[in-house]
């Protein structure tokens, strides 16, 4: 692997370790060898999907008190002699997505300009010191430091650790850009499958008596997640400008969405493409945040005995609840795998038959796919309703998958990355919008008087209201216009921006050729044997199930 690392020309030292022209790929270097990087960050961050396991252990951390229930939740931020309820702690969660859609929003463009390595290492930091200093909050029994370290500190390192191989991808990849974000973002989907078994075992293991080795476990894993994504980073090369795989011509690739120009990105988010877009993607997320939320309750309130082959009203036995419960974590495990599968198989999928009308399939199948679920329930056909659970969240995170080259499509690539930053703040809006609708609607029906079991008719009938309004904001999307695309004086001085030097995107076309070796072999192996693990640990609870 070739490494270019030569001063930029009219500067008087040479770039540092973590600068962009630093990475600059060789002729040795072979593009397969990317992806590998960005699963090493996204399978990290990607616990953000698992981290309900602390919510449970989080309030028994003071043995014998009593709950902080009594308390408001800004009361409950600094109280030490009470344990925490588990909805205030919940609100970690909505906290780092919020602030991913922000940081990605706010430091997008800055990405394009420092290239992966320094993002995806400052998203290293963040991330892995975040979950450090939430730790030690924990320790201290200071949520308000809990709240800072893990949601504020992380949430930034998820937003920059998030976008920070989207760009690079994009762009190794113009001929299979949906394959190529598909991969990566694959990663994000299934870090909870690997993450959440093992901050299990963790607790368990760090346990002092009663109490839950929470604080200890957190900064365990901020260390490791610290060391797996500097890996990453240090992995990543970007390719010269004007690279392009051997045999391959852009006019080969596209249709009329998909344009050869670029828009820079003050002018992207002004566009009516980068609203519909960002509503087709917020409606997408905030229907499948409501099914992830809703699925294991649902699950046992809807079906109950009748998982277990008994009728309906049926008494159950304390054993018999624990197997529905079981059931239940079932199909949460076949949540993650098909959210995780689902980004790759949708991304790809839309190579071929393109961005819009992979979105086109999300809402038509989800509209169905939604209504369906109330008389599935109602018919007592669990098997199918369980089926029609994981091809929608399949569709959720093929959603997060295909966007960004959705993106690349409409805006071009070269600040594609900050486009995708801006882009994300749909996820934050879905992330705390979502789950509150779903239980205000819940709420609002145990209070009218309607029965469990019918309780969540009315809200998947909602979020299929919903998926219409994002079919309706896909449609919208039209190529952008002319006026909006970069002249070539502002592209270059964009390009010049990234401190590239001449000489090295001249010899484009002789770069990042070589074979894939050893190394690639090795570096695949490192992020695909605990990803297949985690499929496997899913699986075997997937199997409550039947």
């Amino acid at each position: 692997m070739t490494v270019v690392s030569e001063a930029v020309p009219g500067q008087g030292k040479p770039p540092g370790l973590l600068a962009r022209e630093n990475i600059i790929a060789g002729p040795r270097f072979n593009r397969w060898l990317a992806p590998p990087a960005a699963l090493a960050i996204h399978l990290c961050i990607g616990m953000a999907y698992g981290f309900s396991v602390f919510w449970l252990p989080m309030s028994k951390l003071v043995p014998g008190a009593q709950s902080c229930e009594s308390l408001c939740f800004f009361a409950q931020l600094f109280a030490a002699s009470c344990n925490w309820t588990v909805p205030a702690v919940t609100h970690i969660f909505e906290t780092f997505i919020a602030m991913l859609g922000i940081s990605a929003a706010i430091w997008g463009g800055w990405l394009e300009r420092a290239g992966p390595r320094k993002a995806g290492f400052i998203a290293a930091l963040c991330w892995g010191g975040g979950l450090v200093v939430g730790g030690i909050g924990i320790s201290m029994h200071q949520l308000w430091l809990a709240f800072l370290g893990c949601g504020v500190l992380g949430g930034v390192g998820q937003g920059l650790g998030y976008i920070t191989p989207v760009s690079t991808l994009i762009k190794w990849f113009p001929d299979r850009r949906g394959l190529a974000t598909g991969f990566a973002i694959m990663g994000y989907g299934g870090g909870a499958m690997i993450g959440a078994p093992i901050a299990v075992a963790l607790m368990a293991h760090f346990a002092q008596g009663e109490i839950p080795g929470v604080a200890t476990t957190l900064i365990v894993m901020g260390v490791l997640y610290f060391v797996v994504m500097s890996a990453g980073a240090f992995g990543f090369r970007v390719p010269p400008n004007g690279w392009t795989p051997a045999g391959w011509t852009a006019s080969a690739a596209g249709n009329k969405l998909i344009t050869r120009h670029h828009v820079h990105l003050n002018r992207a988010w002004k566009t009516p493409q980068f609203w519909m877009i960002w509503i087709a993607l917020c409606m997408n997320v905030t229907a499948g945040i409501g099914v992830i939320a809703m699925a294991s309750p649902m699950l046992q309130e809807v079906f109950g005995g009748r998982l277990l082959g008994l009728a309906a009203g049926t008494t159950l036995s304390t054993a018999q609840k624990a197997a529905i419960v079981a059931s239940a974590a079932g199909l949460v495990g076949l949540i993650s795998l098909f959210n995780s599968l689902g980004r790759l198989f949708w991304a790809s999928t839309s190579d071929f038959i393109g961005r819009k009308n992979t979105y086109i399939v999300f809402f038509l199948l989800g509209i169905v796919l939604y209504c369906s679920l109330p008389s599935l329930g109602h018919l007592g056909l669990a098997g199918l309703f369980v089926m029609a659970v994981c091809v929608i969240i399949s569709m959720y995170g093929g959603g997060f998958a295909t966007v960004p080259a959705y993106l690349a499509d409409i805006f071009g690539t070269q600040m594609v990355g900050a486009i995708h930053g801006r882009l994300l703040t749909a996820w934050s809006v879905a992330g705390i919008a979502g789950p509150f609708l779903i239980a205000a609607v819940r709420q609002a029906q145990l209070g009218a008087g309607v029965a469990k079991n019918l309780v969540y008719d009315r809200t998947l009938y909602i979020l299929a209201a919903l998926l219409l309004i994002g079919l309706i904001a896909n449609l919208l999307v039209k190529p952008v216009k002319e006026a909006h695309h970069m002249t070539d004086e502002e592209l270059q001085r964009e390009r010049s921006l990234q401190h590239e030097a001449p000489s090295i995107a001249a010899s484009a076309g002789e770069a990042a050729r070589g074979s894939f070796g050893m190394v690639g072999i090795v570096a695949w192996a490192l992020v695909g044997i605990p990803f297949l693990i985690g499929v496997w640990i899913a699986l075997s609870k997937a199997a409550a199930l039947f």
